[in-house]
This record gives C-alpha cells, structure tokens and sequence, in this order.
C-alpha cells in the first residue's frame, strides 16, 4: 500500500498580468467563441450560444479530444453550464466567471473550471483554475487533463484576444 505524502492537489491555477480593465476581459469570458480563442489546448474547436449574463446560462462548444492525443474520443459536443459569475459593482471591482461540462459522461464529471478577475495599477490580474474537488471519485485520476502550462498558455491568448479581437461566425 502507498502512503500519502503532503495533501492531495485537486485544483491547479495560473495567473498573469493583463494590460486591459476587468469589463473588457470579461467580455471575452462571457463569450462563447471568447472560450474558443482562449483555448490553448486546440480542443475546443467553435460555440454556439449567446453571451452568459447569470449563474445556469449556458452554450454549446464543440469539441476534438484529438488535440490532446490521449482518448481516442474523436469530435463531441458539450455544455458549458455557468456555475459562478460575479459581475464587479463597478468597473474597478473583481470579477469571476466559473463552469462545469456536461458532455458524453453520465452523470457530468462534477470538475470547474474559471477565471478571477482582480483589479490591479494600470490593468488585472487574471487567476484561471481547474478545480476537480467536486468531481467523482472515479474521475479524480484522470486530472488534470490540461495542466498549468496550458493554464498559462491560455492566459496569453487571453491576453491576446482582449488586446486584438479574435475570430467569430460569419453570419448568413
């Protein structure tokens, strides 16, 4: 039998400093096609919904586990269901926005993942986190699927978006 050794990670997170104000990067997470640009894993391939404005909205994101190259899962759908969204006071204030997935497993896996929004001199501090504390026990040994590099990698392309705009549908 193994023996535990200092406590069990079940969240991972990664911050960086973003030049733009709170309201214009939460823009970009309220967005279905804001989670697309951010995605630094290559999975989610594009949206459909409208902008999330209150705990229990919702948007569909299609998906490609080819990306990952570790489930032969091909493409899916899933539903991003908002779990948490804290709009700032005013535009000084923090933010978050958190989600779940439900997708092809039955019941959901039970795992969040989101984004704090701290107002900082000349910018924010943007914390992104995975946190499968709630998940089910059988799915715990799967985490992190996306580690803190990918984290980090999507903080850049958050930066990115927010900073330059990024892709959405052509309507018609």
């Amino acid at each position: 039998m193994t023996e535990q050794v200092g406590p069990v990670v079940e969240r991972i997170e990664a911050s960086r400093f973003v030049p733009a104000g709170v309201p214009a990067i939460l823009a970009v997470l309220r967005d279905p096609d804001g989670h697309v640009a951010v995605d630094a894993s290559g999975m989610l391939q594009s949206a459909d919904g409208t902008v999330v404005r209150a705990v229990g909205d919702d948007f569909v994101v299609h998906m490609d586990r080819e990306a990952l190259g570790d489930l032969p899962m091909g493409r899916y759908d899933v539903r991003v269901i908002i779990t948490a969204f804290d709009e700032p006071a005013s535009p000084d204030g923090t933010a978050r926005v958190e989600w779940t997935i439900e997708g092809m497993v039955r019941p959901p896996i039970g795992h969040v993942f989101g984004h704090v929004l701290e107002p900082v001199d000349e910018g924010t501090r943007v914390t992104s986190y995975c946190d499968w504390s709630g998940a089910r026990e059988e799915w715990k040994p799967i985490f992190p699927v996306i580690d803190a590099k990918a984290l980090r990698a999507s903080l850049g392309l958050l930066e990115r978006a927010v900073l330059r705009g990024y892709p959405r549908p052509l309507v018609g």
